[in-house]
């Protein structure tokens, strides 16, 4: 496929769009592989790949703003970010040998059971971070582990369960919850990037391309959230949109208005 200067203009400013998306709620990934495969062109394994690039500049630079303007707290932080990253490990390994077909059927289920529980009682996601918060190592270890191992091993969805535990649980601000949740995604898809360039599933060219626009979007998008008072209530509403969308395309309900 001979591609003309429009398509990398729309890849731009396309994955511009989903690294704004992806820093507020999540699965912005829905735009940028259409574009991989619908208008560059790409096998879906090679858009797979490929898309991954861009992810961990998208992610890298959103973790930098936030850092940057006091968003992200490492010292507290780094318990959520290591139990994480070590159960998406486990979760890649398992996923390797096992099917996990069973598991995604019912996670239609579980972004239902998730909208209810981001609608419900909104102001829970609206608080500022609880610094005083102290989670119980009992409990917040086996749950990060469990979160990092599910995204290790179906990865759909790891952002909106990620802030749901970091909200919900340790009381983070929904912008703060953020941050780790870019910490975390970036140090993932590092690992991932090695084992599909190993498996020569990445095109550097289409990737980098793809990548300048999700670091733009990632960063401005992370920058102005961490200064605008109001950017928990958007990323809420952003984040309702996400699921909705999400579940009305599992569903296939999106043809009911075609």
């Amino acid at each position: 496929m001979q591609l003309e200067w429009y398509h990398y203009l729309i890849a731009v400013l396309g994955s511009a769009l989903a690294g704004s998306i992806n820093t507020l709620a999540g699965n912005g990934s829905a735009i940028t592989l259409t574009i991989l495969t619908e208008l560059l062109g790409l096998p879906g394994n090679l858009a797979n790949g490929t898309n991954r690039v861009g992810v961990f500049t998208q992610s890298a630079a959103g973790v930098y703003a936030f850092y940057r303007n006091g968003k992200l707290t490492v010292q507290r932080s780094t318990l959520p970010i290591i139990m994480n990253v070590i159960g998406a490990a486990a979760g890649v390994a398992v996923a390797v040998s096992v099917s996990n077909e069973a598991f995604k059927s019912a996670f239609r289920f579980l972004m239902i059971a998730m909208l209810f529980v981001i609608l419900l009682k909104p102001k829970r996601w609206l608080r500022e971070t609880d610094i005083s918060r102290q989670p119980n190592p009992w409990i917040a270890i086996p749950l990060y582990l469990a979160l990092g191992f599910y995204s290790g091993f179906i990865q759909m969805g790891m952002g909106v369960f990620f802030l749901a535990v970091m909200v919900l649980y340790a009381r983070y601000s929904l912008i703060d919850a953020n941050a780790v949740k870019l910490a975390v995604v970036a140090l993932n898809t590092l690992l991932v990037i090695i084992i599909f360039q190993l498996q020569g599933l990445i095109n550097w060219q289409i990737g980098l391309i793809m990548a300048l626009g999700q670091t733009i979007g990632g960063y401005f998008t992370a920058h102005y959230a961490s200064l605008y008072p109001r950017a928990n209530v958007w990323a809420h509403r952003l984040l309702v949109a996400v699921v909705i969308l999400a579940i009305a395309k599992m569903f296939n309900l999106h043809k009911l208005f075609l």
